[in-house]
């Protein structure tokens, strides 16, 4: 097996999808593993991909663990195996507890985002030198990239990241349910003020994008005296840009909790 994936949930089975329609891993290289057996069985029936079991682990080459922080210390026991490189996605634990755990040097530390759903994630990427000198940090580098952008960042950085981007779609979708609310408390009809604030994000991304900066795009909408000015200014009186900030912050702290209690 090129590749085992341990817990076959949402990113689980996207990076499966992911790898295998870009052609990265062919599905039969590929071994699932899940307390759901059942779950894992449909997906393996539907993708090509092939169920395991723990005594199975030890042939792959690398292993995905893709599991909640809080089970990690329950499946160590089991999941600590030589000759193998690990990539963990669980948020918080840093690559110090996975080498302590998993005992080796080749484990990989990412963290990506629930956009990974639709290829679109932004994924963290980070690694001690013996995970680099054994291909894993490329290695992870090339599988997340089929499912998004992928940046190898310092691990200092992690719980920042996590705290932004990695939590970053529930604020975006919390600032899409407001828009949408307003729409409708003044006549819109629902469906069609929740279909032009999901629309209206992800059209303004594309546009960020395309800018140096984003109040750039912010100037360009707000003409002197108009409505969008002054909708700006409603914004700033209801303490939007600090409430964002706030919970960048404290997700990032949250992150940095998470990490303390693998300790």
């Amino acid at each position: 097996m090129k590749l085992a994936i341990v817990g076959v949930g949402k990113l689980g089975l996207a990076l499966l999808e992911g790898v295998t329609a870009r052609g990265v891993i062919p599905a039969s290289e590929i071994g699932l593993l899940d307390a759901n057996t059942t779950r894992a069985g449909e997906i393996a029936g539907h993708t090509g991909a092939r169920v395991i079991t723990r005594a199975q682990l030890g042939g792959a080459e690398r292993i995905l663990v893709a599991l909640q922080p809080r089970v990690f210390p329950e499946v160590c026991e089991w999941l600590a195996l030589e000759n193998v490189g690990y990539i963990s996605t669980m948020a918080g634990v840093s690559v110090a507890t996975l080498v302590r755990r998993l005992g080796t040097q080749r484990v990989v530390r990412v963290m990506p985002n629930l956009a990974a759903t639709i290829g679109r994630s932004q994924t963290a990427i980070t690694g001690p030198r013996e995970a680099q000198e054994a291909g894993d940090l490329a290695f992870a580098l090339t599988v997340f990239g089929a499912v998004g952008d992928a940046y190898d960042l310092p691990e200092h950085l992690f719980n920042a990241f996590t705290g932004m981007s990695a939590s970053g779609p529930a604020y975006a979708a919390v600032v899409a349910e407001a828009l949408a609310d307003g729409g409708v408390r003044m006549g819109l009809p629902r469906p069609l003020a929740n279909e032009l604030a999901a629309k209206l994000l992800v059209s303004t991304g594309e546009l960020l994008q395309r800018r140096a900066h984003p109040a750039m795009l912010k100037d360009e909408v707000a003409s002197p005296g108009g409505t969008t000015i002054a909708g700006l200014e409603a914004l700033e009186a209801a303490g939007v840009r600090g409430g964002l900030i706030q919970a960048v912050v404290a997700a990032t702290r949250r992150g940095t909790e998470l990490g303390h209690d693998q300790e």
